[in-house]
């Protein structure tokens, strides 16, 4: 694959990643679809493993979001800034701490977005707590699972 074919599966991957964060849009299908575009492109062994290790790790994301309970955005306080500065603190963390990073990244970056509206430490954790258990934990399990594929693709492109 020469260099503009990588830099588009890279740019359609960041676009399912950003797509997780926006809702209707289908983030996870953009990444296994940059994913599959690249395997099909590249054909190695660690391009087809990365394939089969991101199919079966969104198959388990999938049946992990049918056990959570349904989301209930309405009521809690959900702001775009709060889901911005989730996806933007998952992100470092999962730069920062390769992976396990990206979890406390996102509850930080909600911690942060509610202590900037809110004013008071209290009131911000209290308000992190019900964001996190109405829609933050099904976001997260969708975010960190496509954070791990894109983090295999890169990987591969630069040891493989």
């Amino acid at each position: 694959m020469g260099v503009w074919e990588l830099l588009l599966v890279g740019a359609v991957l960041l676009l399912g990643l950003v797509g997780l964060l926006i809702p209707g849009v289908p983030g996870t299908l953009l990444v296994w679809g940059g994913v599959v575009w690249w395997a099909l492109q590249d054909q190695s062994g660690a391009a087809w493993g990365v394939l089969v290790g991101a199919t079966a790790l969104l198959l388990l994301q999938h049946a992990v979001r049918w056990r959570l309970p349904p989301r209930r955005i309405r009521g809690v306080g959900i702001t775009r800034r709060m889901v911005v500065c989730a996806g933007v603190g998952a992100f470092v963390g999962f730069v920062v701490v390769p992976v396990i990073g990206s979890v406390p990244g996102f509850i930080g970056g909600v911690y942060l977005s509610e202590r900037l509206r809110l004013g008071s430490h209290g009131a911000a954790w209290s308000s992190t707590r019900a964001a996190m258990r109405a829609v933050g934990t099904s976001v997260l399990v969708e975010l960190f699972a496509c954070l791990l594929i894109v983090g295999a693709w890169l990987g591969v492109l630069i040891w493989g």
